[in-house]
């Protein structure tokens, strides 16, 4: 039972692998796929990328009901977490126009930001590590986590929009496209402003020693 929480930390990381390579697949194989075969590969993507969000609220709370918090699951779960993310915005980013709604400049100019924030931080945290400085989670970068999964499967649905044969309508696609940025554009918003903190933790911490 103890091993449970890391299962699902590692099945995490292998669906969002998955994730890119399926939609990937459904973007550059898509001259020689039947629209069958593309639409099925957006939505096996789309399931994965669900799943493994789902994952990162269950092994957290197995490990803290199962008192089977663990060094290797503390390490890996946040590469599980930063692996889904990346590989959700890079299968986005892979769809390019065949994205339903959503151009891929509008998806870029955010995904780009959220990168830009996931790497920088993962250096810095590396580098104060490597000094014996230590910066704990902040209550937002918690919830940071939570809400790019929500505005990132928001995003996906719409992409992959004509695989789950959802109304053409082109006012319900707008409304749908509308509600799927806007989450994306603050999620991106709160994944700056967690950075910012990490920057100042990092430079009042770094000052003192």
């Amino acid at each position: 039972m103890n091993r449970i929480p890391n299962l699902l930390t590692g099945l995490r990381l292998a669906l969002a692998l998955f994730t890119f390579f399926g939609l990937a697949a459904a973007a550059l194989l898509s001259e020689r796929l039947t629209p069958a075969t593309q639409f099925a590969l957006e939505r096996w993507a789309f399931w994965a990328f669900v799943v493994a969000a789902l994952t990162d609220f269950f092994d957290g709370w197995l490990a803290r009901r199962l008192h089977a918090t663990t060094i290797w699951g503390s390490i890996l779960d946040p590469i599980a977490d930063k692996v889904l993310v990346c590989g959700a915005i890079l299968g986005l980013l892979s769809l390019g126009q065949t994205v339903s709604g959503i151009s891929n400049a509008a998806v870029a100019i955010p995904a780009a930001l959220i990168l830009f924030r996931e790497f920088t931080v993962s250096a810095l945290r590396e580098v104060a590590a490597g000094k014996g400085v230590f910066l704990p989670v902040t209550v937002l970068a918690k919830w940071k986590t939570t809400l790019q999964l929500v505005a990132l499967g928001a995003t996906l649905l719409v992409a992959c929009w004509g695989a789950f044969s959802l109304p053409n309508d082109p006012a319900v696609l707008g409304r749908a496209t509308t509600i799927a940025l806007g989450l994306l554009w603050l999620a991106t918003l709160v994944t700056l402003v967690t950075g910012a903190q990490y920057w100042d933790q990092a430079r009042r911490a770094l000052r003192e020693e």
